[in-house]
């Protein structure tokens, strides 16, 4: 069990990483508590769970699109 706030949100954040990789079009509800608790290490890797989302998808995510291009500063 965490036994800090940090370590809380780093078990928060990756359950909620691996609830994404597994779902199609994951709740923006889901992606906007994964942002809102991201670290800049944690980035790359929720950056490649939304390419894979967007890669695998015959019809992406508009939401995911955006958020990946939010990531990339643009």
């Amino acid at each position: 069990m965490p036994d800090s706030e940090d370590q809380v949100r780093e078990a928060l954040l990756e359950a909620l990483l691996e609830k994404v990789e597994s779902e199609n079009y994951p709740s923006s509800t889901i992606l906007d508590t994964i942002e809102s608790l991201l670290t800049p290490e944690a980035v790359p890797r929720y950056a490649d769970i939304l390419i894979r989302g967007i890669r695998e998808s015959r019809f992406p995510s508009i939401s995911m699109i955006h958020r990946l291009q939010a990531l990339s500063g643009r």
